[in-house]
């Protein structure tokens, strides 16, 4: 890749995939790490763009694995979680958004994939069917069912805890 069309494509794509990358890790930081190495490996692998795409979906299918492969590593070397700092709500709304918020979660983290996936790429990620499709290598359609049986099933689980 030229240096020019990587300058280019840095500069068209970089808030896209930065977005993307802070919806799957909720970490500015982590999002960082993982927005820089997806334009690195873009830039400098030479079998990489192959044009069967969109570029923002190629280079959100690489933050997606570099983030997946982040998340093995730590599986790897799990650790205790710490407290999160006292942030001026009281004890019972702390308590009280924490169940609800855990609630989600857990309701969100019991969804097979691609269920969640998809789910997350949507909401949180805001990408399109189009591109949510061309990540997964499915039709646009494929990812609008998907995503509305993903969202009866999370609904499903809500209602019954």
């Amino acid at each position: 890749m030229t240096q020019e069309n990587s300058e280019r494509l840095y500069r068209t794509c970089y808030m896209r995939v930065f977005s993307f990358a802070m919806t799957l890790t909720g970490n500015r930081e982590q999002a960082e790490e993982i927005t820089q190495e997806t334009f690195f490996r873009a830039i400098t692998r030479e079998s990489g763009f192959r044009g069967e795409s969109d570029e923002v979906t190629w280079l959100c299918t690489i933050a997606r694995n570099l983030f997946a492969d982040e998340k093995r590593r730590e599986r790897r070397h799990e650790a205790i979680p710490e407290e999160l700092p006292f942030d001026g709500e009281s004890p019972e709304e702390t308590a009280a958004d924490r169940d609800s918020s855990f609630r989600i979660h857990l309701a969100l983290h019991a969804l097979e994939e691609p269920y969640r996936e998809v789910f997350e790429l949507r909401v949180f990620g805001e990408l399109s069917f189009r591109e949510i499709g061309m990540i997964f290598s499915k039709t646009e359609n494929w990812a609008r069912v998907t995503y509305h049986r993903a969202r009866l099933k999370l609904q499903e689980r809500m209602n019954k805890k």
